[in-house]
């Protein structure tokens, strides 16, 4: 993709310093994202949909309005208000996108929820939440009822698929917008009103849920065309005709599926491959080939996958990508390296969270990409690493990644969300200072160098210290991952009476390598060779996966914790 057009830094600081915010007072996702359009370019595909049944369909944005316009008639005949949460437990698919515009249309709140949650999941978040309808699909219909007696403020169930019965408090989807009229008044919304509610990932605690307004996905947007390298635009000339085309494998459920993939593709009128099955590296390759993807948005549990299971992909696949943006964990240098060898792109690493999204990045056109680097803040953001008393930390100096409130012309920054949900202290924690003129702390460590690059740490909670010393597990799970055993690793604390604790490794093997105490003197020696003497692991245990949110992150605290009961536990004799 090449490196920036100027001097290292020049596009960078050029792009940075005149950046201004434009967030109307009136704002509407579904107008943004849909509407204008549907009566612009109402012919133009927006979502592309296929199955691992191997059904596929094309739908356009006059297909997309009409049915969210039937969808609000039918919720609204439900007694859906403004204000009120609607959960939306769905894979990637039309309906999904139908769900969204629908229910921002009323001025309802959008929550949605992964198909992967269990009953227990699902019951705390519709509880927590007082969703009064939910859109869901058969695969997911079982534990929505098995909640339903729980969940007193759920009143209405509109099922996907051939699986609704006559229960009362059901009705078919297809029933439901067939009665309906295909035209909607949309209600008027300001930039600050609610449009969505999405719990946290749960990594380091109980999942708080985040209300996020409008005008966030304004505030995505810079990021978004950095990390897909200006999204098919070309800054240096805007006669030039984009043939974009997005797909992701993240889950519309969450933030990196909803706000960094379906959304502003959509806000650009650009069709999104929607796949509903399971993720595996050569289906990737497989969908992106066929659909001509030239944009996509791959967490780096996935990339390291692919990397794995098809180390030269071009020579098997007619790929088109000219972007691939990656966030979640950190990347780490040897997926980069293979991305720029074997894709022929530098990925660019971004980090957000779902409370602030989109904030630091890298857009490899435009300002050159420092291989294990998250980037530098995104225009319209002002990040900053800061100590415990809030201070900016010096250069090279680890510390908490920061987003201030204000910019760096002193506007509001329009990414930040409203607050957790019925959580006044937990929001008021997530802030250093006064809140409309504040640093919102993120939680997840950094350094930052005098380039303004941030360098990961990893999460606050994942840090630990081992015979003294300090240790983050992504540099260490980096440098696993480059051994060729080795698909994936998890590095946490094990308990130890003489050195606090000692550094131990949760390893998935490649396909094809068996686990032994030969390849764990392997894989220390391979450490011992590239880190400090103090990071090499050493105990190193070898699992069929490791746990994951449902966003694609590593779950340490659970290893952590298990690591933790297994201390408390006496050996048997």
């Amino acid at each position: 993709m090449g490196q920036a057009r100027s001097a290292e830094g020049d596009a960078y600081a050029a792009i940075h310093g005149a950046f201004r915010w434009a967030v109307p007072e009136r704002f509407s996702i579904a107008e943004a994202c849909c509407t204008r359009w549907a009566h612009e370019t109402p012919d133009a595909p927006a979502v592309l949909f296929e199955s691992d049944s191997g059904c596929r369909a094309h739908y356009s944005y006059g297909q997309l309005q009409r049915a969210a316009n039937r969808l609000s008639n039918a919720l609204q005949r439900q007694g859906v208000q403004r204000g009120d949460r609607v959960a939306i437990v769905l894979p990637q698919r039309f309906e999904t996108a139908v769900a969204h515009i629908a229910i921002n249309q009323l001025g309802a709140v959008a929550m949605p929820l992964s198909m992967l949650f269990g009953p227990d999941a699902l019951e705390y978040r519709l509880q927590d939440s007082g969703a009064v309808v939910a859109l869901v699909e058969c695969a997911a219909l079982e534990a929505l009822r098995s909640v339903r007696a729980a969940c007193p403020a759920l009143r209405q169930l509109i099922v996907v698929g051939d699986c609704v019965s006559d229960q009362a408090g059901e009705i078919g989807w297809m029933a439901a917008l067939q009665a309906e009229d295909a035209r909607f008044a949309a209600v008027e919304l300001s930039a600050d009103d609610p449009a969505v509610l999405i719990y946290t990932s749960g990594t380091t605690g109980p999942a708080k849920g985040a209300l996020i307004p409008q005008r966030a996905l304004i505030g995505n947007l810079s990021g978004f065309i950095a990390s897909q390298n200006w999204f098919g635009f070309d800054p240096f000339d805007p006669s030039r005709p984009s043939h974009a085309i997005f797909w992701s494998p993240a889950d519309w459920a969450w933030t990196g599926g909803l706000m960094d993939a379906l959304l502003p593709t959509l806000y650009f009128g650009r069709p999104i491959v929607a796949y509903q099955g399971r993720f595996s590296a050569e289906r990737s390759f497989e969908l992106m080939a066929h659909y001509g993807v030239t944009h996509s948005f791959l967490f780096p549990t996935a990339l390291k996958a692919m990397m794995k299971a098809v180390p030269h992909p071009r020579e098997s696949y007619a790929l088109k990508l000219e972007a691939i943006m990656s966030a979640g964990e950190a990347v780490g240098d040897a997926v980069f390296n293979w991305c720029e060898q074997e894709l022929g792109l530098t990925v660019n690493e971004m980090f957000g969270q779902t409370e602030i999204n989109y904030v630091v990045g890298n857009c490899s056109r435009l300002w050159p990409a420092r291989a294990g680097s998250m980037g530098r803040a995104y225009p319209g953001h002002r990040v900053a690493v800061i100590d415990e008393a809030g201070k900016t930390c010096p250069p090279g100096v680890p510390g908490d990644v920061a987003v201030h409130r204000l910019d760096v012309h002193g506007d509001p920054d329009p990414v930040f969300f409203l607050g957790y949900w019925n959580k006044p202290e937990a929001t008021a924690a997530k802030y250093s200072g006064d809140p409309a003129d504040s640093w919102c702390r993120t939680g997840d460590m950094a350094s930052m160098d005098a380039d303004g690059y941030l360098w990961y740490q990893g999460r606050s909670d994942d840090m630990f210290k081992a015979a003294g010393y300090r240790i983050g597990p992504s540099e260490i799970e980096n440098c696993l991952v480059k051994h060729e055993a080795v698909a994936n690793a998890a590095v946490v604390p094990k308990p130890d009476a003489e050195r606090g604790a000692l550094v131990k490794a949760y390893v998935v093997l490649a396909p094809g390598h068996a686990g032994n105490a030969k390849l764990v003197a392997a894989l220390q020696a391979h450490v011992k060779g590239r880190l400090a003497p103090y990071e090499y692991p050493k105990e190193i245990e070898f699992i069929a996966s490791l746990p994951m949110t449902t966003t694609g992150k590593v779950q340490r605290r659970v290893l952590r914790m298990q690591e933790e009961a297994r201390a408390r536990t006496p050996r048997a004799a």
